[in-house]
């Protein structure tokens, strides 16, 4: 029952919502079918399917809310949660940033699912580790990894008439290739919609390659270098820095996005020009819902515009708190780059630094949105265009809206999945990062 159909997603929330006797009723059921296969000292040692099904409810009496879930569809269930709902609503306090559910929403579909991914089977997954672990095993490397695929499903509706429903699809594949006496280590990972997009083969060779070629590491001292992050590395910090494009934090002083004297800083030009980022469900990489939290329809939305902030993120309450018209959250992210990759980069660089991955990123300032966090699987030497030899792993301190005004270039953006919005970051190249000491894991 993981995956309903929209006439049988419907016809349970028009149940709910008729059940509901509260002044309105927000009703949604998600359903999830996930596969994984987990392999480590180049065995495989767990793997499963898990599917499920939940259907969550919350109404509201004047502003008071209570909400409640369940994993049955009985029609005496579904009575249980509404009731359930609304005994909970009548003894809360009032909310006073309460916001009335939407009205009747018009959603163009978008193309968050993929039959290829929906159909990977056991035997295939086994496949993706045995292709992962027999090469290692011939080059006397050690592989661990992870595969998880899913397909779900979405089905929303509230007592004023607005309904949706859409299935997706993803998977995640990342996998850490070590040197048997534990001294070197490459990584890579993977996050698609589309899993017929997958090549384990090319990929795996790529966390060999480093795990090999970042044995013997040498020291470096710390200091400011040129680097070149991968897209994954300079995902970690970047996502960290779009937590901070919320327009109430800015209004209300809590972010690098504040204005000195109040307000925030929209329009104004904040990063280098060559930095332009937008959200847009219909991109054909990463495509999200065609509606946000709420049920307000996305669109495209340009975030940073030649290094001019745009936009920010309202909640309807504070949108209307300011005057400002209610716009639905993203649902990704996608900043714009170059047409090389990060090897093109690396032959174009006389002297620097190659960040595979960087981890354990904690904040230090969020005024500044200064980070500290590790390097870790293949930080290299760049002399020349050609990486010379394996580092040591660094800590940094580094804060990614000075990173982004210390830009030499930017590579082809690739699909980067983080815990926040999926997104498409490219490769960089950068002046002045600050390395502030050494690291002896690998």
């Amino acid at each position: 029952m993981s995956i309903m159909t929209e006439a049988e997603a419907k016809t349970i929330l028009d149940k709910v919502i008729a059940l509901s006797t509260a002044d309105e009723c927000t009703a949604q059921i998600d359903g999830t079918i996930d596969g994984n296969i987990r392999f480590a000292l180049n065995n495989v040692s767990t793997s499963g399917v898990i599917t499920n099904t939940d259907l969550s409810v919350q109404v509201a009496f004047g502003k008071r809310v209570g909400s409640a879930s369940i994993n049955e569809f009985s029609d005496a269930a579904l009575a249980r949660v509404v009731k359930r709902a609304e005994d909970l609503a009548k003894l809360a306090p009032e909310n006073p940033e309460f916001m009335p559910a939407v009205g009747p929403q018009t959603y163009r579909a978008t193309n968050t699912f993929s039959a290829a991914t929906a159909a990977i089977t056991p035997e295939n997954r086994a496949e993706i580790a045995r292709a992962s672990i027999e090469p290692c095993k011939g080059e006397n490397l050690i592989a661990a990894g992870f595969l998880n695929d899913n397909q779900s499903f979405t089905a929303w509706a509230n007592s004023k008439g607005a309904f949706g429903y859409q299935r997706s699809t993803g998977m995640d594949y990342t996998c850490t290739v070590r040197t048997e006496d534990g001294r070197g280590s490459g990584w890579v990972a993977r996050n698609l919609q589309d899993a017929s997009r997958f090549n384990v083969d090319a990929d795996i060779q790529i966390a060999m390659r480093k795990a090999s070629a970042s044995a013997d590491a040498q020291a470096l001292e710390p200091g400011k270098y040129t680097v070149i992050l991968e897209p994954a590395a300079a995902a970690g910090l970047i996502s960290f820095m779009f937590n901070f494009f919320d327009a109430r934090s800015a209004d209300e002083g809590r972010s690098f996005l504040s204005k000195a004297g109040g307000g925030n800083k929209i329009g104004e030009q904040v990063f280098d020009p060559r930095v332009n980022v937008y959200s847009d469900p219909n991109h054909p990489e990463i495509p999200s819902l065609p509606w946000d939290g709420d049920g307000l329809p996305r669109q495209r939305v340009n975030i940073v515009e030649n290094g001019v902030v745009r936009n920010l993120r309202y909640s309807r309450f504070w949108a209307d708190k300011q005057g400002k018209p209610q716009m639905a959250q993203p649902g990704n992210i996608i900043m714009e780059g170059g047409t090389k990759s990060t090897s093109d980069l690396v032959r174009e660089t006389e002297r620097g630094i190659l960040v595979t991955r960087t981890w354990y990123i904690r904040m230090v300032d969020p005024q500044t949105v200064l980070l500290t966090g590790l390097t870790r699987d293949g930080t290299f030497y760049i002399e020349n265009g050609e990486l010379k030899y394996p580092l040591k792993n660094f800590r940094f301190n580094e804060s990614p809206v000075i990173m982004l005004n210390n830009i030499d270039e930017l590579g082809r953006p690739v699909r980067v999945g983080d815990d926040g919005p999926t997104m498409m970051i490219p490769p960089m190249r950068l002046r002045d990062f600050t390395f502030t000491s050494l690291s002896d894991a690998v």
